[in-house]
């Protein structure tokens, strides 16, 4: 029998009413833990706690707020490869992108350890006078942080890090397939010293999250899919609280005839296809251009060959598993769209077996697609990408483009002046010129545009927008 674990509510481990069971994706075999899922009841009693909280944790210095943030940053670096073996097996993640992530989540601890004692206002001179203006920034309250399972511990510590820095109160409920890492942050927050209250732990579906957790609090940060972001942002509005969305992205990796062909190769390969594709920053649609059409799909095709698809955890493994036999079903489901609409299978498609069972999926890639088909509009979350053939260097912005969503997107060229234009006319948040288009430092801002994102920025010093309230003060003398 699994170990069961409760949620972490006002310094308290507290058991729930239901359990999941936590399933190693590359070994179903493997369970885990069992995690118990919060009721309404319990979510309300955690916001409650974090109000509690709040003006005590407020009050206290900046230096005391880093000071948390810094001992969390260095367990987690000292921990890395125990940490990164337990993202991997309830991710799925290979060994060396789970201690990778733990690493990420500490640089983010440390970044905003000293963003806590960085961040203030400004003194202003009136336009009147012998009247001086001070403005400052308060925290915004009592945060909800709603995760996803694809990076279930660098996305929690990029939304707890600076509400804490800032002086909020936060609840954390990461996806309820990947609860055990976020379980061993909470006990990592808690020997750091954070005050019972400060930071809780609540696990469970959707559904409950939206009854329980986002009543009674002041802001909500989320990162998963469009459909649930929607009704996350249904809620904060009618509850006019602050909300932050990321939801996903249908990248583009434009491939122009004066690439480097080995660089865009990598930088396709590793955009569409690392991590087992679950990235919203992933490469989705591979945008070439005709005279270097053949050669580059040629040689993606001899890369995606050599790919080892295997247990998370096997050294030699380059693609782990998918999540859960949903999403497998949800790709192999694409795939049929995608031949249904006329594009042409050239690699995958197809459910691997492993050395043991998990939910294993080829790499797949389509080409002779239209940018009009479902495969191209609709984001796929996994080893799944699409080749889409363009004339010239104006079709390939248009196709770029031409995208509900605005999250990533990326350009191969050595033209200075295309990388320029694409840079400064492409709709998306972010950008890359001959990199792949997943890949982020914790420093700047992270966010997109059109369907992918709603509210401030995520990460770096932008992150103080959303945490905080700017107050603006008249004095005369």
């Amino acid at each position: 029998m699994s170990k069961q674990y409760g949620n972490f509510i006002n310094g308290a481990w507290i058991d729930g009413d239901q359990a999941i069971d936590n399933v190693n994706p590359s070994d179903t075999d493997d369970i885990v833990g069992c995690y118990a899922s919060a009721s309404a009841e319990q979510m309300q009693a955690a916001v409650a706690a974090a109000r509690s909280a709040l003006p005590q944790w407020a009050d206290t210095t900046t230096q005391f707020r880093s000071d948390i943030l810094a001992r969390v940053s260095a367990e987690l670096t000292a921990r890395k490869e125990e940490l990164g073996e337990l993202v991997s097996r309830e991710a799925g993640k290979t060994r060396a992108e789970g201690q990778g992530e733990v690493l990420r989540a500490a640089q983010v601890f440390q970044f905003f350890s000293g963003e806590a004692v960085r961040y203030g206002g400004e003194n202003l001179p009136s336009t009147r006078p012998n009247i001086g203006i001070q403005i400052s920034r308060d925290p915004v309250g009592v945060v909800a942080a709603i995760t996803p399972w694809n990076f279930p511990i660098a996305i929690p510590a990029w939304k707890l890090a600076p509400a804490l820095a800032f002086g909020n109160t936060a609840i954390l409920k990461p996806s309820e397939f990947t609860p055990a890492i976020a379980v061993e942050l909470m006990k990592i927050l808690e020997r750091s010293g954070a005050p019972a209250g400060v930071v809780n732990l609540v696990n469970g579906t959707g559904a409950t999250t939206a009854q329980g957790l986002l009543q009674g609090i002041d802001a909500v940060s989320f990162t998963g899919s469009v459909a649930t972001g929607h009704k996350v942002a249904q809620i904060a509005v009618g509850r006019m609280i602050r909300v932050q969305l990321e939801m996903g992205g249908k990248n583009p990796l434009v491939i122009l005839d004066d690439a480097d062909l080995d660089v865009a190769v990598e930088c396709a390969l590793n955009g569409a296809f690392y991590s087992a594709g679950q990235r919203c920053t992933a490469s989705s649609r591979l945008i070439v251009a005709e005279d270097i059409h053949d050669r580059f799909v040629e040689a993606l095709r001899k890369r995606i060959q050599a790919v080892k698809v295997g247990h998370a955890l096997d050294e030699d493994t380059t693609i782990g598993p998918v999540i859960n036999q949903s999403q497998l079903d949800k790709i192999l489901e694409y795939v049929e769209v995608g031949k249904n609409e006329g594009g042409k299978l050239l690699e995958g498609g197809k459910r691997l077996e492993g050395r043991t069972p998990g939910y294993y999926m080829a790499p797949t890639l389509f080409a002779e697609t239209v940018n009009s088909m479902r495969i191209n509009r609709e984001e796929v979350f996994g080893p799944f990408a699409t080749v889409i053939r363009v004339r010239d260097y104006d079709e390939a912005l248009y196709v770029a483009n031409d995208t509900d969503f605005g999250l990533s997107s990326g350009i191969c060229t050595t033209s200075l002046k295309h990388a320029n234009h694409f840079r400064q006319n492409i709709r998306s948040g972010l950008t890359m010129v001959n990199l792949p288009t997943a890949g982020l430092d914790y420093h700047v801002p992270f966010g997109g545009v059109k369907g992918s994102s709603y509210g401030q920025r995520e990460q770096g010093q932008y992150a103080v927008d959303f945490y905080t309230n700017t107050k603006t003060a008249y004095v005369g003398y």
